[in-house]
């Protein structure tokens, strides 16, 4: 097993090394950060797909696909939209031998390629809301470094684009997409943190936008989702109207919500440990590894009884892998403790004569399951996995979080800094310049942190605050 750099000291070196360890990618491809998904990693971003659409889907959203390619008359209609990627935009000029009469935009994001077409889909309140989604590739010019998972030029990314009758219908799908996001997180054993941007780092077009942030030590956090509020600033460039009941026109109310492969690399960093990644169980290629301990000196072969076991395992629906190589137990055990599987069974001659397995989860804890319903005990050892997982993640997630009342606090911070902060964009950049980061907004819900009352803002000092603020160092 490869001895993997310290978490707590050297974070991304620890990151990198065993995103590479585990075989969740291979960044060797010809164009940086645009990285191959190899088969383990790509079973896992397929049980990622599956817990986002089951989320979105029971709020009454429904999948869509939309072409990759944009023209830039319609991608440029939306000023502040294309100003806001005009860094980041691939551009195809040509087709063939032929030059194209409009160039056309590889899919930084899909407004502009949606929204022409939700005008014709909407033409009367009958036709609302309409709530769509999509899992599809968008390509942005990553200037910065690249970093599997969190920062690629090729994102694998969920979006839901939705239409409501009015501002309030459309603040309700934000409430909704908060609530769905909830529940993911929950799947996922992801404390995380709802935070209201500032006006100066809203999405481009929004009218305001609610970013979903997780600690990753220190003073660091990593944006894992958003959710944003448009308000009309895209259906009244794109002419998306509808006849209300009262035989009136009138702008659609926009929102959207993005998620991406971040969640996985999120669930790398969050509940990774030095043995390697630790995976949640709606999350892991396979849930249950199963090992048979074959030994000379036994009186009987476990290998039948550990088939047995599988295929019943299976049967139920649990993602199992056999693992009856030649190589030694222990090599076995340390293997699958890299690759993050939440539990290994050992079925060894006595386990076999007596019906048994040895359960052993990511996090160590060891129990002997059966004799009788092997299937639920298997069960029943997840679910007090995953408990134990989001448990152990909370208390860390609870710890990263500290109030500060001065700005010179701020300066090497260790944590993620509670601030209170009047709301204006001046004293926001102040509190920026202190921790050398960024003010992220203010947080939509409690925090794990006993504020109390807001004191005077942390800038200005005379401004009675009226709100918290989280200050950071973005990854």
């Amino acid at each position: 097993m490869p001895e993997l750099p310290d978490k707590s000291s050297a974070f991304m070196d620890w990151y990198l090394a065993v995103v590479e360890a585990a075989n969740l990618t291979d960044k060797r491809y010809d164009v940086k950060g645009m990285n191959i998904w190899t088969p383990y990693g790509f079973l896992a971003r397929r049980n990622l797909d599956d817990v986002l659409i089951r989320g979105i889907e029971r709020t009454g959203s429904v999948p869509v696909e939309f072409p990759a390619l944009i023209p830039q008359t319609e991608f440029q209609k939306e000023k502040d939209h294309i100003k806001g990627f005009d860094a980041q935009v691939y551009w195809v000029t040509r087709g063939g031998d032929s030059t194209l009469d409009v160039p056309l935009v590889l899919r930084p994001t899909s407004e502009t390629a949606m929204y022409p077409t939700f005008a014709r889909w909407v033409r009367s309140h009958r036709d609302l809301p309409l709530n769509v989604y999509q899992i599809v590739n968008t390509f942005r010019y990553e200037t910065k470094t690249t970093r599997p998972f969190l920062r690629v030029r090729e994102i694998h990314f969920f979006e839901e684009h939705t239409c409501q009758v009015d501002e309030e219908a459309a603040s309700g799908r934000v409430r909704s997409n908060l609530d769905a996001f909830a529940e993911m997180a929950r799947s996922l054993a992801l404390p995380y943190v709802a935070v209201r941007r500032p006006d100066w780092d809203k999405f481009p077009g929004a009218h305001f936008s609610i970013a979903l942030d997780i600690p990753v030590g220190g003073a660091r956090t990593l944006q894992i989702g958003s959710i944003h509020h448009y308000r009309e600033n895209f259906s009244k460039p794109f002419g998306i109207y509808y006849e209300a009941a009262d035989g009136s026109q009138r702008l659609v109310h926009q929102t959207t919500f993005g998620l991406s492969e971040r969640l996985l690399g999120a669930v790398v960093a969050v509940h990774g440990d030095q043995k390697g990644v630790v995976f949640p169980p709606s999350l892991a290629p396979y849930q249950v590894v199963v090992i048979p301990i074959v030994s000379a000196k036994a009186s009987a072969d476990p290998r039948p009884a550990a088939t047995q076991l599988v295929e019943s395992l299976r049967s139920h629906g649990l993602r199992v892998h056999l693992d009856d190589g030649d190589e030694r137990p222990g090599a076995k055990y340390y293997h699958w403790e890299l690759l993050g599987a939440p539990l290994r069974l050992e079925v060894g001659a006595r386990e076999a004569e007596h019906g048994t397995a040895t359960s052993v989860d990511r996090l160590g804890t060891k129990r002997t399951l059966g004799p009788g319903d092997l299937v639920s005990a298997v069960r029943e050892a997840l679910r007090a996995y995953e408990l134990a997982l989001y448990d152990r993640a909370r208390v860390a997630f609870r710890a990263s979080f500290t109030k500060a009342e001065r700005l010179e606090e701020l300066a090497g911070s260790t944590t993620v800094r509670v601030v209170p902060w009047c709301g204006e964009e001046t004293c926001g950049h102040r509190i920026e310049t202190a921790i050398d980061g960024s003010l992220l907004g203010t947080p939509e819900g409690e925090l794990p942190v006993d504020l109390g009352t807001p004191g005077p803002c942390i800038a200005c000092g005379t401004t009675p605050s009226t709100r918290w603020g989280l200050a950071a160092q973005p990854l």
